[in-house]
């Protein structure tokens, strides 16, 4: 069979809820079309600009950021910023020659999408969550092909350009092949006593951070361990106010090899962004969820209810938290058989194939657009 050889760039990132989704898709481009050769374009000083390369991925920069809330320095340097990445798109374009670009959230995909819109590269959105974002909602007008995990996004989008596919997870967590009891190996845990993993996202998490602070005596009273996903923000300020190294608390920035922790964990508290839940299905593992209420339309509220319904988690709001959400976790370690249940149902909510299915729709969309050239 003749190789195509094509060029596909994938733009967006700033958080993991961005980031593994792009990841996985790539990892699905290569495995469907060996040939391809992708390009990332992400925003300078956010997380892809790492983990990327640390992929085996070449990724460009673009000297943008979002708007903030409030009138700040920042917000007066966006249009210089917006106009510099407009025009490093269109140079990263112009060398590149993509013959399909792919956004799939956050600052750098807005600049890098609208250029190649602009030069009828055919565009396909991922959008992870039940509300979408800004830039996705400007973008969608003149994408070709929007991809979404939950249905009724018609709301938002054009809906003969929907393609309901779910969100795409790393191919390590589909692939989950290490054991619970290798895993605590590996991490050097104990077998003998529950594993409890928190996870904040990749900046962090306050009111999780802090809910668990106030609440290590007890967890440690009931003998519970702790990998601890702190988050860039607040990782080295818990570290001094913990006093690591502490025998049973794993405390890190950022946990690189999540398919162990995964494993290893024996229940998981997380926050409710799209890209986590499709993970946490995945893993299949008891979770209480803690919806972040700063997030357009309290959407992860509204992703968490849909598991809670379904009596595939546990919610705390973020509110309760701080004197609710360590009793809960206590409650769940020693409730077996909620475990199970718990366990069971979160699994429905696993897509299967969904890096693969966008990544076709990519290579046929790419294919269309080469054969015109």
């Amino acid at each position: 069979m003749k190789q195509l050889d094509l060029h596909i760039v994938i733009s967006g990132g700033g958080t993991g809820g961005h980031l593994f989704p792009a990841l996985a898709i790539a990892e699905a481009l290569k495995k469907l079309e060996p040939s391809v050769k992708i390009l990332f374009v992400g925003a300078l000083g956010k997380i892809e600009m790492e983990k990327v390369p640390a992929a085996g991925y070449v990724i460009e920069g673009l000297d943008i950021m979002g708007l903030q809330r409030s009138l700040t320095l920042q917000n007066l340097r966006f249009p210089i910023r917006l106009i510099k990445s407009l025009f490093r798109s269109r140079a990263i374009i112009k060398q590149f020659k993509p013959d399909a670009a792919v956004g799939v959230g956050g600052y750098a995909s807005g600049p890098l999408l609208f250029m190649a819109e602009l030069k009828r590269i055919p565009c396909l959105i991922q959008e992870q969550n039940s509300y979408p974002g800004i830039t996705n909602k400007i973008l969608a007008s003149r994408a070709v092909k929007i991809c979404v995990a939950y249905p009724g996004m018609e709301r938002f989008f054009p809906d003969e350009k929907l393609m309901l596919t779910g969100n795409p997870v790393r191919k390590s967590i589909v692939d989950l092949q290490i054991s619970h009891v290798q895993a605590l190996k590996n991490l050097g845990l104990d077998p003998d006593k529950p594993v409890l993993l928190v996870l904040g996202g990749s900046l962090g998490a306050r009111t999780l951070n802090e809910s668990i602070f106030s609440g290590l005596d007890k967890l440690k009273d009931e003998g519970i361990q702790l990998i601890w996903q702190a988050g860039k923000r607040y990782n080295v300020d818990l570290r001094a106010r913990v006093g690591i190294p502490v025998a049973g608390v794993q405390l890190t920035e950022f946990i690189n090899n999540m398919d162990e922790a995964y494993a290893a964990a024996d229940i998981i508290i997380s926050r409710a962004g799209a890209g986590t839940i499709s993970e946490l299905a995945w893993a299949a593992r008891p979770v209480i969820l803690v919806p972040s209420p700063n997030v357009a339309e309290d959407h992860q509220t509204r992703n968490a209810q849909a598991l809670v319904s379904g009596k595939a988690a546990m919610m705390v709001s973020d509110a309760d938290a701080p004197k609710k959400l360590v009793e809960t976790a206590i409650e769940l370690i020693r409730d077996k058989n909620l475990q199970h249940e718990l366990k069971k149902n979160i699994q429905d909510y696993a897509y299967p194939d969904a890096a693969a299915k966008i990544a076709a729709e990519i290579i046929r969309l790419a294919s269309i657009y080469r054969n015109k050239q």
